[in-house]
């Protein structure tokens, strides 16, 4: 197993400040950065094993790194806290947590308060794109706002997100990284007085008399009734059940993210990737990034189901990408050592003797996202007036979550102040568009000039995304001004492009590159868009080019490596190469590809001893077992073996015991779910009260 460092060196983000501050881990001096997590810290100084379960000694870690688990918990200065929530102080002494915790005492007395109620106009739950933009919107009509999010800063998981948008430039940044449109919305929403932002603060349940449970800051216990609720509290990453799935090492895309880019540590040296969605793809250009190999990646499914040029970025850089393909087992004794994955059919079941085991210390899962919805839910239940918007109504990409609440804010507004200020029926078309899912794929025709300069356009994918047509100083590139999900075309020819290379810098999706015979009509120079440290460059300047499929080309020297005033911070490598090859080339192999090699052997999978229930470490033989005795209530099935009893209040085993029914035939239509009951997350007993906890203890 590799230690983590800190990432010092990297293409997009500036290391983090260096401001050292001490601590103790098991009675050892360490140090971390002031402002940073408990987590972050621990990862920083090599450890990943944070304790170990009190039910059967497995070793417990990052999971989530959103407070949505406690499989990080630790005692911090003798209280239990989860370490990716709780921000690292001076002196704190941290300890593992390799048993229950035991409650501490009180001896001095408890002084409790009334709990305030506050009324609203507008709150918003959320304040990543949707909420952040519907609260500028809603400002804009001076209807005050009451925005909460449970994280330290606004922006929700754009914080995370390094690469340039897709969508429209007019409308939501495109061409834009996440980081950046994060930063420009909070700008914007901090210029209205009338937006009051909770920040640390968490919605903990909605009841019957259409108040809202807030806890404020992790300390005071509030009640909130507004006269509109709006939903923007985002989506939570789906998960799978396999053996070793629960190993430290085994974290949601998410939880990866934020260690390598709000955090700025190398978690891993060598990662594995499930699922071939957006999130996925994404997360494994973040990794290579942060100079950390990929080994390879699975979709079960035939085709990978995010932007093709996402998956292409991938391949040109050396990532095996493995279609039809499924983990059968995460393999290691503390920590992940390998992973072993296998081809699946058309029922997407394992075939035996196709099984391969790869070494790496990490495994990455990216299997989809489900709503977080439930505020929502309850409040239309008990008829109050809500709206949801972003991934909170529909899984889709940030862009479509921005333009949401925008049309969310427009609508509340209307309602409020009872006018009909009419939402123009292009924004909902353009949200549509937005939110639509990739289109057909078209055969890449390349052109066939041998003189004079032009761009090659590699992206043949119908996806919504703007910014090459909108950047060109000449309007030669175009793009279908009614329906921005068709390809680009560019519509010059070899002798009118103006050779700014802007079009090359902006793509979201490094899908262009640029040809220019003028100087040496038998070795031109091609123009690739580059988004790594200058260092992942080899010292004797030559470098191997890809096509669009990943297809080794050749080697080829550098000729220069710049940047344009526009570039933002996307690097322009600049190649000669044989005019045979020039209009294929459409990237630049980082990778190795000696990492990427399977071992001499693999691990089984063992179905029975897979962990569903991580929390309560309830394995799939024992809810099979009561699935095959009859038992077609969650509920009963909770009651018998605490599955969903755990802190996590069943957000990651819920789905993975609807797929054991599946699995043993019986129809989701028989099975009773799980009662959905308050609280959202895990709150001290007595904040409810009133009790206003002291630094030391709750």
């Amino acid at each position: 197993m590799t230690t983590a460092s800190r990432i010092y060196q990297h293409p997009i983000l500036s290391p983090k400040p260096d401001n050292p501050i001490e601590f103790t881990w098991q009675g050892i001096t360490l140090s971390g950065l002031s402002g940073e997590t408990i987590a972050a810290a621990l990862f920083a100084n090599g450890i990943h094993v944070f304790g170990h379960h009190h039910k059967d000694g497995a070793p417990q870690g990052i999971f989530c790194a959103n407070g949505q688990c406690a499989q990080c918990m630790v005692l911090a200065n003798s209280k239990p806290v989860k370490a990716c929530m709780e921000i690292l102080q001076p002196g704190m002494r941290v300890e593992s947590l390799d048993s229950l915790p035991t409650l501490i005492d009180q001896n001095t007395p408890l002084i409790t308060n009334e709990i305030q109620e506050i009324e609203v106009p507008v709150l918003i739950i959320g304040g990543g794109p949707a909420g952040l933009s519907a609260a500028i919107e809603l400002s804009k009509s001076n209807i005050p706002v009451l925005l909460i999010d449970d994280k330290h800063r606004l922006g929700g998981k754009l914080v995370l997100q390094t690469h340039r948008f897709f969508g429209s430039v007019s409308t939501v940044y495109a061409g834009m990284r996440g980081i950046d449109i994060a930063t420009r919305l909070e700008k914007q929403l901090r210029e209205h007085n009338d937006i009051t932002v909770w920040l640390n603060s968490t919605a903990l349940a909605v009841f019957s008399d259409h108040r809202v449970g807030v806890l404020k800051e992790g300390k005071e216990y509030l009640l909130i009734k507004p006269e509109v609720l709006f939903v923007a509290s985002g989506a939570r990453e789906k998960s799978l059940a396999f053996s070793g799935n629960t190993l430290p090492g085994v974290y949601g895309a998410g939880a990866f993210q934020t260690l390598v880019n709000r955090d700025m540590l190398k978690p891993s040296e060598k990662l594995f990737i499930v699922g071939g969605g957006n999130v996925g793809l994404i997360a494994g250009y973040h990794a290579l990034q942060a100079g950390i190999d990929v080994v390879g990646l699975v979709e079960a499914l035939p085709e990978c189901g995010g932007y093709k040029v996402h998956k292409d970025k991938l391949v040109r850089m050396g990532v095996p990408i493995y279609t039809s393909h499924t983990i059968l087992s995460a393999n290691g004794n503390e920590h992940v050592e390998s992973v072993t994955i296998a081809q699946v059919d058309q029922q997407l079941q394992p075939q035996a003797r196709t099984e391969r085991c790869f070494a790496c210390d990490t495994v990455l899962i990216a299997v989809g996202l489900e709503s977080v919805n439930e505020f929502y839910l309850k409040a239309k239940d008990y008829g109050m007036q809500v709206y949801a918007g972003g991934d909170a109504e529909e899984i889709a990409e940030a862009s479509a979550a921005i333009f949401s609440g925008k049309i969310r804010g427009r609508e509340i507004a209307n309602l409020i102040q009872q006018k009909q200020q009419e939402v123009p029926p292009n924004w909902y078309q353009m949200a549509e568009i937005l939110k639509s899912k990739p289109g057909q794929v078209a055969i890449e025709e390349l052109p066939d000039y041998k003189d004079g300069v032009f761009p090659i356009i590699h992206c043949t994918q119908e996806i919504p995304c703007d910014p090459c047509s909108e950047i060109c100083p000449q309007g030669l590139i175009q793009i279908e001004a009614t329906d921005i999900r068709k390809t680009p075309v560019f519509v010059g020819d070899n002798y009118c492009c103006g050779v700014c290379e802007q079009c090359v810098s902006i793509c979201p999706g490094l899908a262009i590159t640029l040809v220019d015979y003028r100087n040496n009509p038998d070795k031109p120079i091609i123009s690739i868009p580059f988004e790594y440290p200058r260092e992942r460059l080899p010292q004797n300047r030559m470098v191997i080019v890809t096509d669009t499929q990943g297809y080794d080309l050749g080697a080829v020297p550098i000729v220069d490596v710049d940047s344009i005033p526009t570039s933002d911070r996307t690097l322009i490598v600049r190649v000669e190469v044989p005019k045979e090859i020039a209009h294929k080339i459409a990237g630049i192999r980082i990778q190795d590809e000696s990492v990427t090699q399977p071992m001499d052997h693999y691990v089984k999978t063992i179905d029975d001893k897979t962990i569903i229930c991580r929390c309560e470490r309830v394995t799939a033989g024992e809810i099979r077992a009561l699935i095959k005795k009859g038992i077609r209530d969650m509920n009963e099935i909770k009651a018998i073996t605490r599955a969903g009893m755990g802190a996590c209040g069943s957000k990651t085993c819920n789905a993975l015991i609807h797929r054991l029914f599946q699995d043993e035939g019986i129809p989701i239509s028989e099975v009773t779910d799980h009662t959905k009951r308050p609280l959202f997350i895990e709150v001290p007993a007595g904040v409810f009260a009133g009790v206003k906890p002291s630094d030391d203890h709750e």
